[in-house]
Formats: structure tokens, sequence, C-alpha cells
């Protein structure tokens, strides 16, 4: 039999995690900014409309929150792909990492899922961005996949490394976006699984790295 302690900690764990993914929803499909505290505890069933600030603090503690939660399971299977490389990895084996450790996760969610568009919305927001991008310097596999791409693309200029790397950050957080909206509308998509999906944007994401540098 549970303790009454136990009983309490299970239904606490219970909420947060329906708050978190109330609140990851909204976030994606409304926009942080455009989201209330109160708005979330109402949606996710909470007779107390403080339910988000006592369970969470502030709605940075919140987003920050809602990323830790993918961070975790991202960083396993990247973890994963990391060690099934082989000797001499290429762009393409780094890119592959890159790509399917973030769409292999999203496409486990099932659908409706709303992380790619929650991504969107902290990426093109700059305070929020941070948040993300706290996270990201924090992986030790995620900085040695960057590090394996630098030493591949050791031949392009600085500028058009950073640059590029920019390009492909976009693609992966945009493209992804557009699939998981597509998919949660039901509408017709170039690639129908995201097993498929990542197989295009790893394509892309490759000819963009290594396509010719105008001198």
């Amino acid at each position: 039999m549970m303790m009454a302690k136990d009983v309490r900690a299970v239904r606490v764990n219970a909420t947060r995690e329906l708050i978190l993914t109330t609140a990851e929803r909204m976030f994606a499909e409304r926009g942080v900014h455009e989201v209330s505290n109160r708005q979330i505890s109402e949606a996710a069933g909470q007779g107390n409309n403080t339910a988000v600030g006592y369970h969470f603090g502030t709605k940075t503690d919140l987003v920050r929150a809602i990323v830790r939660k993918h961070a975790e399971p991202v960083e396993a299977r990247r973890r994963e792909l990391l060690a099934e490389l082989g000797a001499e990895p290429d762009v393409r084996d780094w890119v592959t990492v890159l790509v399917r450790s973030a769409t292999d996760h999203m496409g486990s969610l099932g659908t409706p899922c709303w992380l790619a568009r929650f991504s969107a919305q902290l990426m093109n927001d700059p305070a929020l961005r941070e948040i993300q991008l706290q996270e990201s310097r924090t992986s030790p596999s995620l900085q040695r996949v960057v590090d394996g791409l630098a030493e591949r693309l050791a031949e392009l200029p600085p500028p058009v490394r950073i640059e590029r790397g920019d390009m492909a950050r976009h693609l992966i957080i945009q493209m992804t976006a557009e699939f998981e909206l597509a998919l949660a509308e039901g509408r017709p998509t170039a690639r129908a699984t995201w097993e498929e999906m990542a197989d295009g944007l790893i394509d892309g994401i490759v000819g963009l790295l290594t396509a010719p540098v105008t001198s």
C-alpha cells in the first residue's frame, strides 16, 4: 500500500506533467507571449489559477522546464547515434546524428505533437532563444557533433562555416515545425514520416554545408 506522501508525490508529478504538456501546446499554437500562466492553469483543469507559479515559478522557468523535459531524450538518442559512427565519420554522418537525434524524438511523440513548433517559437525570440541555447551548451554529445563537423569543414573560411551553420540550424527548426504542423492538420506532406522527412533534411543540409564558395 502506498503511503500518503507517496500518493501526494504521484499526484504532484501528474499535475506537473499535465501543466507542461498544456503549456507546450498553447505556446506552440499561440506564441509564448500570448499565453498567460493563468490561462495555462485553466486549460490544464487546475482549480487554482496560480498552479503554474506554484509548480514552476515564472513563465521563463516554465519554458526552461519544457526545454529540459525534451533535452534528456534527445541527448540519449544523440549518444546512441554517436556510438554507431564508424572510425572516419564524414559530413553526412555528423549531420545525420544532428538531425535524427531531434526528429527521432519528435516522431516518438505521436500526432499531434507540439515540440517542433514550440522550439520555433523560442528560436524566433531573442530572449527565449537564450534558454534553448543554454541547454545546448551543456550537452557534451552536441559539442562532439559540432567539433566533428568543424573538422570535416575545415577548408571552408570561418565566416562561411559560421554562416552555413546558422542556415542549417534554421532549416532544422523551421522544416520540422512546418512538417509537425502539416501532420497535425492532416495536410499532405512531401515525406510521409518523420524518418523520411529526416532523410530529405539531411540531404539538404549536407548540400548546403558542402556547396562551392563564391570567391
